[in-house]
């Protein structure tokens, strides 16, 4: 979001991780976060097996309006829909 990353992406040999900076704070009710840090969670894709897309979907759009209301101070309900 403008200057401010939320996730990235990293390619290993034998998976692939979709991370979010602020993972730890993220609603993950498909249970796909991986990590104990402070702050950040991966969702780690292994190669040859099925990705839940609407899972991770639904995390990267979480991680988008999350970093939108930090950067921006608006209240959950500002972003209802987006």
């Amino acid at each position: 979001m403008g200057d401010a990353a939320f996730g990235y992406v990293n390619a290993f040999s034998l998976h692939v991780n979709v991370g979010f900076f602020h993972g730890a704070a993220l609603n993950d009710p498909a249970g796909l976060l991986e990590g104990t840090g402070k702050r950040m969670r991966h969702a780690k894709l292994r190669w040859g097996r099925p990705i839940d897309a609407a899972g991770l979907t639904e995390l990267i759009g979480a991680a988008y309006r999350d970093i939108h209301l930090r950067l921006n101070g608006c209240r959950e309900s500002d972003m209802e829909g987006a």
